[in-house]
């Protein structure tokens, strides 16, 4: 995201912890059923290995309540020493070539004490408005580590929602406050990257509070002997910058010109000048074209990639409820998210209100126009995970499973039509279906979907004879004939309990 390439440096980015959450439970999982003990690895990261796990488990206590900014400082200093140390070590004398054991049981405690401790900061990051943080600004002060926010990005929510941290009703809390918060664009029905504000124009800029002035002597005294290499009286009376000035260095190297005789002033004002200067023009929380362009995934933008990445997540907190024990009120609200941003994507609309033919990837719908840049963008790998999920597609433990729980009876034929696809020889083949029917292929085998008062299915093979099933999963040797595209299995016919459609 511009953004985060924007705020390198002092961006502390919320959306990476919330996907560092989603990992670290994935490699617990790994961990879980991982039959080996030990693990071999450089020696070189099992010392940086250790010492980040010694410095969460020795501040493991701060985790029952609130991380000040000392505390925190304190911990950003030892992960920082531990880290320069590794590359200190690497960049100096390269590797030892020698390697050193680490177990499963250790690597399970760095695990736990790591989500825990991204927990606590998921948890110290939620708005007051119920959204989440998804960039934030580092100062170091003294012995202070301080964290400012920067406003609501869709981004956060994108992150958050797919972490899997949140529950059920967590989600839908998340949701709601979306579609509250002035992220929500109601003419596209749909959602922009960042709240659309009104830039600043340019007599609004570069200029000086009066009160900033005065509390400086070295200022004060600069305009008085009409030296204006730093700072400029104009006409009305109000003060600016050097309009040369480029950033805090250009300022730096003017302080460090001016004549002797400020010697005393410059050495006393050095930090309360740069500080003014960050306080006028805010550099730290310069978040690129987001913050300063209309277009081009800028102020007021819908970024379609973003738009389908949360369409996947609010999906995955679908089935999620859908599959366990959530209460059927939520789960059924969680759904009304999901269709909804299901029906603000473009290939849903007409081409007055997309802006351009609905079929066709595009980047961006700026807020003056309809939407911009033609191109195979991301969106596409979500929007096919996405249909995936909505069909029901799944593999589990290598079988292959059919669980439809979003699809919708709209989705299914209402009169006879003949589906056409080719197989793994690349024949043309095709499959008469009728009305409450509907048809794909994965990995080449068609799949043939009926709507019934039952689930249950039968895998036709390609000799003639065919197995039926109980349950909507396929047994070892079906999935990998279907997986490894090997022609034995014909096609697959799944009756569907309308039941559990919506």
């Amino acid at each position: 995201n511009d953004a985060n390439n924007a705020l390198v440096g002092n961006g502390v980015s919320m959306v990476t912890l919330y996907y560092l959450f989603r990992f670290l439970k994935f490699f617990d999982q790994l961990l879980e059923k991982s039959e080996a003990e030990h693990f071999k690895v450089s020696a070189e990261l099992a010392e940086f290995y250790h010492s980040l796990r010694d410095c969460m488990l020795d501040n493991k206590h701060l985790l029952d309540g609130k991380i000040n900014d000392s505390e925190r400082r304190d911990i950003v200093d030892s992960f920082g020493e531990s880290a320069s140390a590794y590359r200190h070590q690497i960049y100096e004398n390269g590797f030892w070539g020698k390697k050193r054991s680490i177990s499963r049981a250790g690597l399970k405690s760095f695990t736990s004490i790591s989500l825990a401790f991204i927990a606590h900061s998921i948890r110290a990051n939620q708005r007051p408005d119920k959204l989440y943080h998804a960039y934030n600004l580092l100062t170091i002060n003294g012995n202070k580590a301080e964290i400012h926010h920067l406003s609501e990005m869709l981004e956060g929510q994108v992150a958050v929602l797919s972490s899997g941290y949140l529950s059920s009703n967590d989600a839908l809390e998340v949701l709601n406050a979306l579609k509250a918060s002035s992220l929500f664009r109601p003419d596209q029905y749909s959602y922009i990257l960042y709240p659309k504000k009104e830039l600043p124009g340019f007599l609004q800029k570069n200029n000086i509070p009066s009160q900033a002035v005065t509390s400086s002597k070295l200022f004060q005294k600069l305009v008085a002997d009409g030296n204006r290499t730093i700072i400029e009286e104009d006409v009305a009376g109000g003060f600016h910058f050097n309009g040369n000035f480029r950033n805090a260095s250009d300022l730096k190297t003017a302080i460090d010109r001016l004549p002797g005789k400020y010697a005393t002033l410059v050495e006393q004002e050095r930090k309360l000048l740069l500080d003014i200067f960050e306080q006028v023009f805010n550099h730290k929380a310069f978040t690129g074209r987001s913050g300063t362009f209309y277009a081009f995934e800028g102020l007021g933008s819908i970024y379609w990639h973003m738009v389908s990445k949360l369409h996947l997540a609010v999906q995955e907190t679908c089935l999620k409820a859908v599959n366990g024990k959530t209460d059927e009120v939520v789960a059924g609200e969680l759904l009304a998210h999901y269709y909804e941003i299901d029906a603000g994507i473009g290939v849903h609309k007409s081409p007055e209100l997309y802006g351009a033919f609905p079929t066709d990837p595009y980047s961006h719908t700026p807020f003056h126009r309809g939407a911009q840049q033609p191109g195979m963008t991301g969106q596409v790998k979500e929007d096919i995970l996405v249909h995936h999920g909505e069909m029901g597609l799944f593999a589990r433990d290598g079988l292959l499973c059919f669980n439809p729980r979003l699809l919708r009876k709209q989705a299914f034929l209402n009169q006879t039509k003949v589906f056409r696809y080719h197989d793994v020889e690349d024949n043309t083949k095709q499959i008469t279906l009728n009305a409450g029917q509907l048809a794909f292929t994965y990995c080449q085998t068609p799949v043939v979907y009926t709507l019934s008062d039952h689930s249950n299915m039968t895998v036709f093979f390609a000799d003639g004879s065919h197995k039926s099933f109980d349950q909507l999963q396929t047994d070892a040797i079906v999935s990998e004939a279907v997986f490894g595209r090997k022609g034995t299995v014909d096609r697959i016919e799944v009756n569907i309990d309308i039941k559990m459609l919506k």
